[in-house]
């Protein structure tokens, strides 16, 4: 009897174990759907607020994914300069990634500090590069 109980009580750890975490997947899931569902929205203010060669505001672009975000995005200090980030693995990758801080310039080719960049909305759907200058983007656009 004692051994019926044991196993009875083992097979319940292990059933409700198994619905937990069937509920975080789905908690994963809700927030996964949420993620893809703001950046569709960040597209469409996108297109209402910025136009495609409008210069964008460092803080309203994920400096990782190169994208403007439509809203203020997490700031990032590294060596006395503030980059941004849309999300924690974001926020990783600009602390431990030099590479992710850098762009290059469409014009010029040279690299380009995110934070001293003349960024512009290249793509309505959100996609920014880095220039040097504003004269820099001046001379690429009309070459385009």
């Amino acid at each position: 009897m004692k051994n019926l109980v044991k196993q009875l009580a083992l097979l319940l750890v292990v059933a409700f174990s198994m619905v937990a975490c069937n509920s975080t997947t789905k908690q994963n899931k809700v927030k996964e759907t949420t993620v893809v569902t703001a950046q569709k929205e960040t597209i469409q203010e996108t297109q209402q607020k910025y136009q495609v060669g409008s210069q964008i505001p460092n803080d309203l672009v994920c400096m990782v994914n190169d994208a403007y975000m439509a809203k203020p995005q997490i700031p990032v200090p590294v060596n006395g300069k503030t980059y941004y980030g849309c999300c924690q693995m974001c926020v990783g990758t600009l602390n431990n990634n030099e590479t992710a801080r850098t762009g290059i310039d469409p014009l010029s080719k040279k690299p380009v500090d995110k934070t001293e960049a003349y960024i512009v909305l290249m793509k309505e759907e959100g996609d920014v590069a880095y220039f040097e200058s504003k004269a820099n983007y001046v001379s690429y656009s009309k070459n385009q």
